[in-house]
């Protein structure tokens, strides 16, 4: 409703400014830039080590960079462009996850769900929790490009409605046929006693078709897509509340200005982009 009623490039930030005033406003959007601006870094470093992965000569911290640089010059060519490769590798990773679950959900047994449940008591549960929010991990970004949008009022309220129900449907379908396999313990340990590892779905999938399996490479290729989108949509938003916080003030004018060609906001952009890559260092 409020990005509806408010289609600003702030998205919280302008929402709290208006209702509660500046300080306040100010805190919103800090927290928010602080989300839009970090969590890019992370998933910049988890698709060098999905590429290094396969190519262990490629160093994780060059694919890292370069996607940074690649993506921020994409967002700044324009809107358009942005959005449509958004959509594109979107409707991929939805696709890798339904094939995924196609896969899987034929070996699912209830009783996995409940193997070894709360070992670590509810202290443990609750610990979980801030990972949990990642599969809906800047999903209000959705809200920062109701500005560039036709027709905001109908059209964002499209946008996050859909967005919402499928990311709702795909967390509870991918939980139960990663988990619903082996338990929870055969998805985060490769081998009992090992580290822990940090692709649980290759491992979920490994027992049902196993390693040398052409669905387990198929699969394990395209689940990168999931990284892309995830990476980029970020950066689009967050160079939105950026630019918002320049152009109202609350940070250097310049981040406020857009690009005289293409009509992004480049500075926004690129300020984020060197912010990412010094949080990699």
């Amino acid at each position: 409703e409020l990005a509806c009623a408010i289609p600003k490039a702030g998205g919280a930030f302008d929402y709290a400014h208006k209702a509660l005033g500046r300080r306040w406003g100010f805190l919103a959007g800090m927290a928010q830039n602080i989300e839009f601006i970090f969590a890019p870094p992370a998933i910049a470093f988890a698709m060098g080590a999905y590429f290094n992965l396969f190519v262990p000569s490629i160093p994780i911290m060059g694919v890292a960079i370069f996607s940074y640089v690649v993506f921020t010059a994409l967002n700044i060519s324009g809107v358009k462009a942005a959005a449509t490769f958004e959509l594109i590798i979107t409707i991929l990773a939805v696709v890798e996850l339904l094939i995924f679950a196609g896969v899987t959900l034929p070996h699912f047994e209830y009783k996995n769900l409940t193997l070894n449940a709360l070992p670590n008591g509810y202290q443990g549960a609750f610990a979980a929790i801030p990972f949990a929010i990642w599969f809906f991990l800047a999903i209000e970004g959705v809200a920062n490009v109701a500005e560039e949008t036709i027709n905001p009022q109908r059209n964002v309220l499209i946008g996050f409605g859909s967005a919402i129900l499928t990311l709702v449907v795909l967390c509870i379908l991918t939980f139960l046929s990663s988990v619903g396999v082996g338990g929870w313990e055969a998805v985060v340990y490769p081998e009992p006693g090992a580290a822990a590892s940090d692709s649980p779905l290759p491992l979920a999938l490994r027992q049902v078709v196993g390693e040398s399996h052409f669905l387990f490479h198929l699969l394990i290729t395209i689940g990168l897509v999931g990284l892309l989108a995830s990476f980029h949509g970020i950066i689009l938003a967050a160079g939105r509340a950026t630019f918002e916080f320049g152009r109202v003030g609350f940070a250097p004018k310049g981040l406020g200005k857009v690009h005289s060609k293409f009509r992004t906001p480049a500075n926004a952009l690129i300020f984020n982009m060197a912010i990412g890559i010094i949080a990699l260092m």
